[in-house]
């Protein structure tokens, strides 16, 4: 029998980004993955949006995936939405490969030392009042006192764990891959009453990469050459020769939630919580958010540091940013119905979307600047929102916000008179900066809002108080967030 403190099933983007954040905070946690390699074919989602960088920013990896994306000053809903103006440093998105993605968030996780079970599935387990026996598809025996399903929108551990998965069931679906072709392709997109198709040549010169809409809705198994061939055929009159692919997928415009996203000792995160179709490609990152929040919660909860009440708040924070993109996803499949009727509403959606509000406004939650956690309270608009990555001057000379939070620690800082807070006997889990900043504070969305006194930074870069010159209220979130 081995044992870990947690357990994660599923090591993509989510289930990494979460070993990693548990690590950091001193938690022993493994991996469980099915596939035996870290390499991945299919790739189905491919940017990074805004806030997703910032949290990479915030653990000081940004620049790795920086390094290999492109950028575009654009998020899309409907139309593209121009974010180059939000007062962030990541004001566009990154194109960037999952593979790639995936790949840069493993080699953090193996700098972290965190050991990764391949070639496993978690398939049952069996919770006690101390803790769950988890067994895998390879027959290994896996002792933790906490389990979490990032496996997926077929999540094994979520039906293990009797939690319901409610939603609306898909409508359609897509045939996607990456194949040769023996005859020319024809790049660009293709619209005809069953929706918008597209084929690009990849940078090889030879691989093609095929999207078509309208397939079966019904349809779960993998699909074959033969089906894309006449998928291809029956859009563009030809299967091109379809042959040698390199992959082969399918993905729907179901929309599903978790009721219910921790069940006793095990929790869900990515797309075993929420699936959704790819429109403003959000579920990359949603997941990679799901990650900074329950990570350095389940930490404390995990060390004793806190109750597992403040496991609630993973829930009442992340659920609605879901349900959020569950309903943006269900809109866009909308705006991209065939017909002339449907082409004149997506017009007048294009004509509002143009005006700088909506614009802000729509721009704000595709990027994911606009999050906003009612948990942390009410008052300065601060609050419950992302701390903004501010140029401040510290005891050890000039530095930024996201550069205190490289170690996925709490953070009391200080822009009042130096030394008028203390962290009190929470000063072994929480960092007390004394710093100074001169300059405007800024929200997306929101615009210019009063420059704090001081503020309490959770890990995952969200403010959980804001003082005005006084440490009123300061105990009572610190109590709140960071235990006893």
């Amino acid at each position: 029998m081995t044992e870990h403190e947690i357990v994660i099933a599923g090591g993509g983007p989510t289930g990494l980004m979460l070993a990693a954040e548990l690590t950091l905070a001193g938690v022993d946690v493994a991996i469980v993955e099915r596939r035996a390699t870290r390499e991945r074919f299919g790739a189905r989602a491919g940017g990074l949006h805004a806030r997703s960088l910032e949290m990479l920013d915030q653990r000081g990896i940004v620049g790795r995936f920086l390094a290999e994306g492109q950028t575009y000053p654009n998020v899309g809903f409907h139309v593209p939405l121009d974010i180059s103006d939000f007062p962030t440093r990541h004001h566009y998105l990154l194109g960037l490969p999952l593979e790639r993605i995936e790949w840069l968030l493993g080699e953090w996780a193996e700098a972290l030392n965190v050991p990764v079970y391949r070639g496993n599935e978690v398939i049952d387990f069996v919770a006690g009042a101390d803790g769950l026996d988890v067994a895998t598809s390879q027959g290994m025996q896996l002792r933790a006192q906490w389990l979490v399903g990032c496996d997926g929108g077929r999540s094994r551990v979520r039906k293990a764990a009797g939690i319901d998965f409610p939603g609306e069931a898909a409508s359609t679906s897509w045939l996607i891959a990456e194949v040769r072709m023996t005859e020319p392709p024809e790049p660009g997109f293709r619209e005809d009453a069953s929706g918008r198709h597209a084929m690009s040549v990849l940078e090889d010169g030879e691989t093609v990469g095929v999207v078509l809409a309208g397939q079966d809705a019904l349809a779960k198994d993998a699909p074959s050459l033969e089906e894309l061939a006449g998928a291809l055929k029956a859009v563009y009159g030809t299967d091109f020769g379809v042959h040698s692919p390199r992959w082969l997928s399918r993905f729907s415009d179901a929309a599903r939630q978790a009721a219910s996203y921790r069940a006793g000792r095990v929790l869900l995160a990515g797309d075993a919580a929420h699936i959704h179709s790819p429109m403003g490609g959000q579920g990359l990152n949603l997941g990679i958010q799901d990650a900074a929040n329950l990570g350095w919660k389940l930490a404390q909860v995990a060390k004793g540091v806190s109750p597992e009440a403040l496991l609630d708040s993973y829930q009442a924070e992340r659920h609605p940013v879901a349900a959020r993109v569950l309903r943006n996803t269900i809109a866009q499949g909308v705006l991209r119905l065939p017909g002339a009727r449907m082409a004149v509403l997506g017009d007048f959606v294009g004509e509002m979307l143009a005006l700088d509000e909506p614009r802000k406004r729509f721009a704000g939650m595709m990027s994911g600047l606009d999050i906003h956690y009612e948990t942390c309270g009410e008052g300065h608009p601060l609050l419950g929102r992302r701390m903004p990555d501010l140029d401040i001057v510290a005891a050890g000379g000039a530095t930024r916000v996201f550069a205190l939070l490289h170690e996925a620690r709490p953070v009391l800082l200080n822009l009042g008179e130096p030394g008028s807070l203390a962290a009190g006997r929470w000063a072994d889990r929480v960092e007390l900066i004394d710093a100074r900043f001169e300059g405007v504070c800024e929200l997306p969305v929101i615009g210019e809002i009063p420059k704090p006194a001081a503020v309490l930074i959770r890990p995952d870069g969200y403010v959980a108080w804001v003082g005005d010159g006084s440490p009123e209220g300061l105990v009572g979130a610190l109590r709140t967030w960071f235990g006893d």
